[in-house]
């Protein structure tokens, strides 16, 4: 037919019967799988390790702030700095009603933290106060700190302070684990004290013991400048 080419039958027969072409590609040899895993996991590390310390850059830098660069007139610090400071124990608490609280749930706040048996006799109240006042002296930063009660040991808690703990979180947790994680200063109890813990968990700061009126008023401007030093990174609530 005029304008159209047939194919010749033998040809198509045989470029049907032609065994198909493959194109094998050289499988990666397993030294060099095991290697280019190994450097992507130190990669990662890395990674995790520089944004890490980008995260923790604020609150190092607030601390340098705070214990090495004085306001005129300043002579020196009324609390024990803790160093290194302690990270909050991977422990499980009880609420006064009985139900299990992760410690790490007091992450996110300032947290000034008093240690006493249940039945918090008369030094007990006195630091509940005091650390109560401590918190109001702050002003419009005191929504930035929490007031928490490690209670340690299974005493109920008298029900004449429950008015004075409403704003308050009162935990029960373990002599040991608060001994493992808190100190007093030589030849004091842990009870007598205070104790300041940031927002990221980590106890770094002890207040004197047998705390007044006079020691409160010096550790509050202590507080006063560590809240100014990290009010850069530093929000109320959690």
């Amino acid at each position: 037919m005029s304008g159209s080419k047939l194919s010749n039958p033998a040809e198509t027969q045989a470029t049907a019967d032609a065994p198909l072409a493959m194109t094998v590609h050289e499988l990666p040899v397993p030294a060099d799988v095991a290697q280019a895993d190994e450097h992507r996991t130190r990669s990662g590390r890395i990674k995790m390790l520089m944004l890490a310390l980008v995260c923790m850059a604020p609150v190092i830098a607030s601390y340098i702030t705070y214990y090495f660069i004085r306001p005129q007139g300043s002579t020196r610090n009324h609390a024990d700095l803790i160093q290194p400071a302690r990270d909050l124990p991977p422990a499980q608490a009880l609420d006064l009603q009985g139900s299990p609280v992760p410690l790490s749930s007091l992450k996110g706040q300032w947290l000034i933290v008093a240690v006493a048996g249940g039945a918090c006799d008369e030094a007990c109240q006195k630091n509940l106060y005091f650390q109560r006042q401590l918190r109001e002296m702050q002003g419009k930063d005191k929504d930035r700190i929490d007031r928490v009660w490690l209670v340690s040991d299974n005493a109920p808690v008298p029900a004449a302070l429950q008015p004075a703990l409403a704003q308050a979180t009162v935990l029960r947790v373990a002599p040991d684990v608060l001994q493992a994680w808190l100190a007093p200063a030589v030849g004091q109890q842990l009870q007598d004290h205070l104790y300041l813990v940031d927002p990221m968990g980590n106890w770094m700061m002890r207040m004197p013991a047998h705390m007044d009126v006079e020691k409160a008023s010096k550790v509050k401007r202590d507080l006063e400048r560590l809240l100014r030093a990290s009010n850069s990174w530093d929000n109320a609530g959690r």
